[in-house]
């Protein structure tokens, strides 16, 4: 019986939100932030559940058991007038790693992506992390080498917010 076969994927819900945040913190583990965590319960109810759905969360069971999830939303192309699917994060447990449930996940969301006529999936990837960037590669995903991100953090918008309103 092949791992495909034990697999079952779920929309999140709201009675899914403490594993949501275990896997949060999980991955943030991984990636060495922990410290820069400041997801609560509370705050993932109100922004994956609330009045505005600003994500969606993805959990994925083996059996019954929870090895994986991954949380995105949609972007939007204004050259091609279309939205993509922007995956925000993705963790598989390492007792879980390296049987195909990586490759499954995406593959799903690929599929969700192309059902609602996403023109591409896009993600970051930590420059370190020489084992997602080996499985990413495998899966034919290219890197975008000609496009460097950039973020304004919560207090730095506010200091730019401020200055441009006052």
């Amino acid at each position: 019986m092949s791992i495909e076969e034990h697999l079952h994927f779920e929309q999140a819900t709201e009675r899914d939100i403490p594993l949501i945040l275990q896997f949060i913190h999980e991955l943030a583990k991984y990636e060495k932030a922990l410290d820069r965590v400041s997801a609560t319960e509370e705050s993932l109810r109100t922004t994956l559940f609330g009045p505005k759905q600003y994500a969606e969360a993805l959990i994925v069971r083996e059996n019954d058991e929870a090895v994986a999830f991954a949380l995105y939303y949609f972007s939007y192309s204004s050259f091609s007038a279309r939205p993509g699917l922007y995956l925000e994060d993705i963790f598989v447990r390492p007792s879980a790693r390296k049987v195909g449930i990586g490759r499954q996940l995406i593959g799903f969301l690929a599929h969700k992506a192309l059902e609602l006529d996403c023109v591409r999936m896009e993600w970051s990837v930590l420059n370190w992390n020489a084992q997602a960037i080996r499985f990413y590669n495998k899966l034919s995903a290219e890197p975008v080498n000609d496009w460097t991100v950039f973020h304004l953090s919560e207090d730095k918008m506010a200091d730019l917010a401020n200055e441009v309103i006052a």
